[in-house]
């Protein structure tokens, strides 16, 4: 059987896991997001940077353009300047042109940089992306395993429970043979040896005492009444007859003029809704339940008052047992196994069974109330 303990804890120990991974996703996330603003500041700047120096580069190289026509323009025409002003011509077109190198240099690495930027951009908005969609999946997963795993638990529970429900079951039809056993033992089988004895007792009278044979066949045929009520009582305790015949309603207002007649008990039935037959396992569970809460009111309730409510309605039954005898303390009852709970349990089994709910109300000195309610399948 499987312990639901070890699987909660699995269960838990799995979203835990879960949640840590989330938060850790979580933080290189926000990293990320913090080095993408960061970067697209810095690219910013660099593609201003870089635009400035392409401009001064646009500009020095036109200088430097005009500065070779002037040096060109003096060494054709070298007769008409001085050598100091060559010279000047000829420093003013280097210093030029190492100007533009050097500008251009620094362009090259504004623009290496602002490539490297660009491409680290990309990468930090494909990271943010990636964790969000993690992080995305591990919501999602963590969803499916709380509600699948705790289904699961439930379903699993509830399997035990059925198992469970059947062991009792099997349990309740041995005790019910060993009931009924030790009844036709201790009645009719008893009955029956003693008509036998009684029997040949009068066939001995015949030839002794013809007188009081008479006497003798008026006990015997007490005896074979005696047996005979116990015989139809067993069998009306295995399966009334009228819940075949005639349905729940009419067995159970038999069995309860019976109940009363017997045990002195003022037992209040009322019918409420269209009454109808029910499926036959139906009629049957909600008849032993009537027939258990009235043996435990003869046993236990000390009451002389019972009111039982039958309701129909369109999808399910309900019905109301509810008397003025002293009552018990419920939770007491139900954990003492040498009581069998009074036989609660094996109520609630049977309702359980049909998929129903039965609830009990009790308190010492309070009488008790049972309400039941069952599904009716159309």
């Amino acid at each position: 059987m499987v312990d639901l303990n070890i699987l909660d804890s699995v269960v838990n120990k799995t979203i835990q896991a879960l949640e840590k991974s989330k938060e850790e996703i979580y933080h290189i996330s926000e990293s990320a997001r913090q080095e993408y603003e960061r970067v697209k500041r810095e690219l910013l700047e660099t593609k201003e940077k870089t635009a400035a120096v392409i401009n001064k580069v646009d500009e020095t190289e036109r200088q430097y353009k005009q500065a070779r026509m002037y040096l060109i323009h003096v060494n054709n025409n070298f007769n008409k300047y001085c050598e100091d002003e060559i010279k000047d011509a000829y420093q003013k077109a280097h210093q030029k042109q190492i100007e533009l190198l050097e500008l251009q240099k620094q362009e090259k690495i504004l623009r290496l940089h602002r490539d490297h930027l660009e491409r680290n951009l990309k990468t930090l908005e494909n990271t943010i992306k990636r964790s969000e969609g993690l992080i995305t999946n591990l919501s999602m997963a963590m969803k499916f395993i709380t509600d699948d795993l705790s289904s699961l638990s439930a379903h699993i529970d509830e399997m035990q429970q059925m198992q469970a429900l059947g062991l009792s079951i099997i349990k309740a039809q041995e005790e019910e043979r060993k009931r009924v056993a030790r009844e036709i033992h201790d009645g009719p089988a008893q009955s029956m040896a003693n008509i036998v004895m009684r029997a040949e007792f009068c066939l001995k009278l015949l030839e002794k005492d013809p007188s009081k044979v008479q006497d003798e066949l008026y006990n015997l045929m007490d005896l074979v009444r005696q047996s005979l009520k116990d015989v139809r009582k067993i069998i009306f305790d295995l399966r009334p007859m009228v819940l075949d015949d005639l349905g729940l309603v009419p067995a159970l207002k038999r069995y309860i003029e019976h109940y009363a007649k017997e045990y002195g008990i003022f037992v209040e039935t009322s019918v409420l809704g269209r009454e109808r037959r029910l499926d036959s396992s139906l009629e049957v569970a909600l008849f032993r339940v009537v027939q258990e809460s009235l043996t435990n009111i003869k046993k236990h309730a000390s009451a002389d008052q019972v009111v039982i409510k039958i309701e129909f309605l369109r999808d399910k039954v309900n019905v109301l047992i509810r008397d003025n005898g002293c009552g018990f303390d419920k939770d007491k009852v139900l954990s003492e196994k040498q009581y069998e709970g009074f036989g609660l349990l094996g109520m609630k089994e049977r309702i359980q069974l049909l998929k129903g709910n039965l609830s009990i109300k009790t308190a010492p000195g309070k009488g008790t109330e049972i309400n039941l309610s069952v599904p009716t399948p159309e």
